[in-house]
């Protein structure tokens, strides 16, 4: 009996390919970057699974390309923004995500994001191997308390709540942003709930962890940085569209807001001639924050087990589009 077909759009950790590899008829995209269009529209041809990355534009014409076989699309990522779920949906092809792994991991990376930018360690640390430090300085390098100020969380579902036990040990006062409120965990979590355009107006740090969509498209632009503190620092381990880059710009251009530190960008990758990368009061990384080896491996797995199951014409362990099995 032929094993079943399926392409993976990247090398992913062992982890997860070796629960992949023994089972199925496995085709890996051998590149460091993403297939391209054609390439995927090729390789997606005949197999009954496909398992893909963020990068990956996953669109009817890739479904219809793949053709009746396809059983399962299981992406590596908690987000889903590159696929077309209602296309999927309405081919019956059930769509896999992998929520609740990366929250330790991101929050931990949006602490160390904002730690960066409040204490200017990048811009110390390429201060010091320019062989500018010449002498310690009453005025050297200042950057802003973390201990004492004001946290704003847009978005508090798993990674934003995280974010917030973190600041504790900072006796940080917390408020959040969210499309529902939550009243439970306003005690729980000792956090305020605030309009957004309030939460603006009084943290000292703004941190990013909505969901991507049309509604939250831009959702930080002239208007939201005009309503921010002179010294608020912005961070972002969300997705980049979520700020309007060339808004972002000039609000650390014109001193609307003192610093950001983003971890996403629009588009991925940043152009490296964006004059945002100009900028000293910029911290940039290229999407790590899930990237802990555990994380990854994790992640790589739970992607495996969603894809196998949807082979097996079983329930996804976590599946976007529960309606198929309706």
């Amino acid at each position: 009996m032929a094993l079943p077909k399926v392409f993976l759009t990247r090398l992913i950790p062992e982890e997860g390919l070796t629960l992949v590899q023994p089972v199925v008829d496995l085709d890996i995209w051998p590149g460091e970057l993403p297939p391209s269009r054609e390439a995927l529209l090729e390789r997606v041809r005949g197999i009954d699974g496909l398992l893909c990355l963020l990068t990956d534009p996953i669109d009817a014409a890739v479904m219809d390309a793949a053709g009746e076989g396809l059983r399962v699309i299981s992406q590596m990522a908690v987000g889903f923004d590159n696929i077309d779920v209602t296309a999927a949906t309405a081919r019956r092809i059930p769509v896999g995500n992998t929520p609740g792994v990366l929250t330790e991991a991101t929050a931990d990376f949006t602490w160390a994001l904002l730690l960066a930018a409040a204490r200017r360690v990048v811009e110390a640390d390429a201060y010091t191997r320019a062989g500018r430090w010449k002498t310690w300085g009453p005025k050297l390098l200042l950057g802003a308390n973390v201990s004492g100020a004001t946290l704003g969380i847009v978005g508090f579902g798993r990674i934003g709540q995280a974010v917030a036990m973190r600041a504790r040990g900072f006796d940080m006062r917390l408020v959040y942003f969210d499309r529902q409120r939550k009243p439970d965990l306003e005690h729980a979590l000792d956090v305020e709930y605030a309009a957004f355009e309030a939460l603006l107006a009084e943290s000292d740090f703004v941190s990013i962890h909505t969901t991507y969509s049309e509604s939250t498209h831009h959702l930080f632009s002239d208007a939201e940085f005009d309503r921010m503190q002179p010294g608020a620092i912005l961070i972002n381990t969300a997705r980049g569209p979520i700020v309007d880059r060339e808004a972002l710009y000039r609000a650390l251009m014109t001193g609307k807001i003192a610093a950001a530190a983003l971890d996403v960008t629009e588009p991925e990758p940043i152009d490296p001639s964006d004059p945002l990368l100009a900028l000293d009061n910029l911290v940039i990384t290229p999407h790590i924050a899930s990237a802990s080896r555990s994380s990854r491996g994790r992640m790589a797995q739970m992607a495996a087990h969603n894809l196998l199951a949807g082979l097996r014409g079983m329930r996804l362990p976590n599946c976007v589009n529960s309606e198929v099995y309706g």
